[in-house]
């Protein structure tokens, strides 16, 4: 090393005499000068030197070529990791720093072929230093991976309510007392909301090392190959810490073939893996990126993009397979998760994926985000569809609540606990509202793309229960139908987000809807029961009006009991709509049955008699009208 340091004294000294004799006098000069200062600036050395520049005499760098290649040598065949030992390192790196220089040195003197033999024989001695380099550099890296693990993550979240990766078996082993759960646990995260967690994946002064190497790689053009040993590794580290968190590599087909629970648990374990991906480990690995090729921001830029891309490929894949699978309506609220995830991941992706390499994933990401959004709507096409198909063919028993209206109804309710995001799905693409929606019953010049959404089904539905009330024979009870659904859809818009979407005005209209069919129910029922008492045969003989007030009394007593025993079978579903459908029967009824019974009892002809064919008291009327609407055994409270 002392030669070494001497010949990089002298060739410094060479230089200078090159750079300021400008003439042959001039060159002596300053050469009488260095040899005076120091008597290590002989003047034999260094007119050897500076003669050795002649392009015809390359003594100089045949003597820096043997030193090289014995030191080269020495540290390419070495049996142990050269990092092993930092004095080995520091010496290797001078080496290189060595060759580097001297291929710089005399690149512009390879038009010679000696110079240029000579080059060719520096770039074998800095292909295989950068060979060893690159297993070092390897080395370095896995050895530092290996004694990292997720545990530290779990410490450092337990504090902060960040995700904690603590298995299921783990916590029982805890409950028993036995600590020892075994290698092949899978760690489960736990989710939590603050991801203020940077993981130092690798030492600081291991960072430091691959920073050195890294530099030197690049210097000598090796640049690609230092960032695909950096990235094959680094990307081992990511598979395996997704695979910590239970994320599976599957495919866009595995995906779709799954049954629709297995799904719900997948997608359960893709939000937290997507969530502790892009807010906890890439970032990390940005980090580490940037630091250990600091300077080298092209390196470090396609080394991040290589470490990631496939961990990010296999989030988005699965994304994707759930934006173009099935669009069953159950699989509106787990769409939207998966679509809310990657939404408030999207900053993430723009931060992380911002340089050229990474541009492909930041378009994809938001391609399958808006895949996912087109999914949302497809879902309530299919929602539509489903509805129109369903078809009018059994009537409910007793004119109660039809299954889709239920269905239907709890589903937009839970539905709109995403308002905000169902509002943005359909925001980001107000036009498809007007695409097949030409109903003149609904104003959509002045409302939310969602609000028309929501009206449309509505009034889809409505449409569907009027078909399926007609096929009650029984008018009346095709009303009490109407009015047990219509009922149930304006308590449920009423008393859910679905009331602010729909506007009071919609409330008003359906809740004046359900009071005609309360008016048409009575007509079409008790109004036929009434009719009989109606004294339309005052012209008659006494003794005719007598017999017909009998009759008409008989009539109504085999009416009555009639509708009662029909209307026995009847639900209405509301208890408090039940309760004021009996109090206004009695209302409707009792007023002129009194009158029917005060006119029979103040008749002559009657006289004590007229007791013994009152078959009804008005307390008998009110006391059958109040057991009606139960449904035959109290069926009607059946209201989830």
């Amino acid at each position: 090393m002392a030669e070494n340091g001497e010949d990089k004294l002298i060739a410094v000294a060479r230089h200078i005499a090159k750079t300021l004799g400008r003439t042959e006098t001039m060159a002596d000069d300053i050469l009488q000068i260095f040899t005076t200062f120091d008597g290590r600036f002989s003047r034999e050395k260094l007119s050897e030197k500076i003669d050795s520049e002649d392009p015809r005499s390359y003594v100089a760098l045949e003597h820096t070529l043997k030193s090289l290649e014995r030191q080269i040598s020495r540290f390419v065949s070495a049996d142990q990791p050269i990092w092993s030992v930092s004095a080995d390192a520091s010496a290797f790196l001078d080496v290189v720093d060595e060759l580097l220089s001297t291929s710089r040195d005399w690149s512009s003197l390879a038009v010679e072929k000696s110079v240029a033999t000579c080059l060719d024989r520096v770039d074998e001695l800095l292909q295989q230093a950068m060979f060893r380099l690159e297993e070092e550099f390897k080395m370095l890296i896995e050895q530092s991976a290996e004694a990292f693990d997720l545990s530290h993550l779990c410490d450092k979240s337990e504090g902060n309510g960040n995700y904690s990766f603590v298995s299921d078996d783990d916590e029982d082993a805890d409950a028993d007392g036995d600590g020892d759960g075994g290698e092949d646990l899978i760690p489960v995260a736990h989710p939590v909301s603050d991801y203020d967690i940077v993981i130092d994946a690798l030492p600081s002064g291991t960072i430091n090392d691959l920073h050195e190497i890294a530099k030197r790689m690049v210097a000598a053009g090796f640049g690609k190959e230092s960032s695909h040993v950096y990235s094959s590794s680094r990307r081992d580290f990511l598979e395996e810490s997704l695979a910590r968190l239970g994320l599976q590599k599957l495919s866009i087909e595995e995906v779709q073939k799954m049954t629709w629970s297995e799904l719900e648990d997948e997608i359960e374990r893709w939000i937290k893996a997507a969530n502790v991906a892009l807010r906890i480990l890439f970032p990390s690995e940005r980090r580490l990126c940037d630091r250990v090729f600091f300077g080298l921001a092209f390196a470090a830029d396609l080394s991040f993009m290589e470490v990631c891309r496939g961990s990010t490929i296999q989030l988005l894949n699965f994304a994707d397979a759930i934006a173009i699978g099935s669009r069953s309506p159950e699989r509106l609220f787990k769409i939207l998760d998966v679509f809310e995830t990657l939404r408030d991941l999207m900053p993430e992706f723009d931060a992380l994926f911002s340089d050229h390499y990474c541009l492909f994933l930041r378009t994809e990401a938001a391609a399958i985000w808006k895949r996912l959004g087109e999914a949302t709507r497809g879902i309530f096409m299919e929602l539509e569809n489903l509805i129109r198909r369903d078809p009018p063919k059994t009537p409910v028993p007793g004119g109660g609540l039809h299954p889709i209206t239920r269905y239907v109804m709890n589903y937009l309710r839970a539905a709109c606990g995403s308002r905000q995001t169902l509002q943005q799905v359909f925001q980001e693409n107000a036009p498809y509202a007007g695409e097949y929606r030409n109903s003149d019953k609904i104003d959509q010049s002045s409302s939310s793309p969602l609000s028309v959404q929501m009206a449309w089904i509505m009034e889809l539905l409505e449409s569907n229960l009027e078909a399926k009330s007609k096929i009650y024979r029984d008018s009346a009870l095709s009303s009490v139908f109407l009015m047990n659904n219509g009922r149930y859809i304006v308590q449920k818009v009423k008393d859910s987000e679905l009331g602010s979407l729909l506007g009071d005005d919609w409330i008003r209209k359906h809740t004046a809807k359900v009071r005609q069919c309360h008016v048409n129910y009575q007509r079409n029922s008790w109004s036929k029961v009434l009719a009989v008492l109606r004294m339309d045969g005052s012209s008659l003989p006494p003794n005719s009006a007598s017999r017909s007030m009998k009759e008409k009394l008989k009539d109504f007593n085999s009416n009555f009991e009639k509708m009662c025993k029909t209307q026995s079978t009847w639900v209405i579903v509301d208890e408090q709509l039940r309760t004021e459908l009996r109090i206004s029967v009695c209302g409707y009824v009792l007023p002129p049955y009194r009158n029917f019974l005060g006119r029979l009892q103040n008749a002559p002809e009657m006289g004590r008699h007229a007791e013994k064919h009152i078959k009804f008291s008005l307390e008998d009327i009110e006391a059958r009208i109040n057991e009606l609407f139960e449904g035959g055994g109290g069926s009607a409270g059946d209201r989830k």
